[in-house]
């Protein structure tokens, strides 16, 4: 990865594992696209930190994207002029994100589906003809709820289309074996996010969410910053051998989810 610079996009990349994600790439001196829905000010700031200024600089730049919308995927090709050579597809709703986008319950299973699982596959249809070409990385971000296992009274919907990420990659590296494109998925468990913090973490008073984290594995949340060095490793020429990987990086809530399903 340090031998040659690369151009990375980031979908979500303004808060959460995103964030980090971006951070880890642009530090390590690549050239980093990403992506936010509504987080222009978390966007800027991020810049602030990295390169001191709010509109980036010649290696870091953050673009207005609805992922819903294959115009304004198509609007955000013509921003960026490139095909990456790593494209990380981390933008999604949860459970409670979703309802930002609408108070109806069907049309909060539309928008999980198609932001969660259908936005993704339109980015690789996208960019995937050149990489097949030229070469690249396409790490998808599942989660260990529905890539893994299940989890009783979770949304059904969000369950299924992270489902559908881990059978895309799966899919995807079955159909790339003989071209020179690695696919992963990473399906990260109880991350100190926003979107964890607002599905399951933020309703709580601080004596439940003592509670709830003592259950998970190793007594913990992870942190974003563990999962961007995951995906940062299989970026890397070692990681090779691993395609098609659909990787639980749930530090073992995927192997007993009762631990957080049955919490209450």
């Amino acid at each position: 990865m340090r031998h040659s610079i690369k151009n990375v996009l980031v979908t979500g990349g303004s808060s959460g594992i995103g964030a980090e994600t971006v951070k880890v790439f642009y530090n390590e001196g690549h050239r980093v696209y990403f992506t936010y829905r509504s987080g222009q000010k978390a966007a800027q700031e991020l810049m602030v930190e990295l390169c001191g200024n709010a509109s980036g600089d010649d290696r870091i730049s953050a673009h207005a994207w609805d992922a819903a919308s294959r115009d304004s995927l198509e609007h955000l090709c013509e921003e960026i002029q490139i095909v990456p050579d790593i494209l990380i597809n981390n933008a999604a709703v949860g459970s409670a994100t979703v309802k930002k986008l609408s108070d109806d319950p069907y049309e909060q299973d539309y928008y999980m589906m198609v932001v969660n699982a259908v936005s993704p596959l339109w980015m690789v249809r996208k960019f995937l003809p050149v990489m097949k070409e030229r070469g690249g990385k396409i790490i998808n971000v599942s989660s260990v709820g529905g890539g893994i296992t299940q989890f009783p009274n979770f949304t059904t919907a969000d369950g299924m289309s992270k489902a559908a990420v881990a059978f895309m990659t799966r899919q995807l590296a079955a159909e790339l074996t003989h071209h020179p494109v690695d696919v992963f998925a990473v399906c990260p468990g109880a991350v100190e996010t926003p979107m964890f913090g607002a599905s399951t973490l933020d309703h709580l008073d601080d004596a439940g969410r003592e509670r709830l984290i003592k259950r998970l594995p190793a007594g913990r949340l992870i942190q974003s910053a563990e999962v961007a060095e995951i995906i940062r490793y299989l970026c890397s020429p070692q990681a090779e051998i691993m395609r098609g990987a659909v990787v639980d990086a749930s530090l073992g809530l995927g192997s007993n989810p009762g631990l957080l399903s049955n919490f209450s």
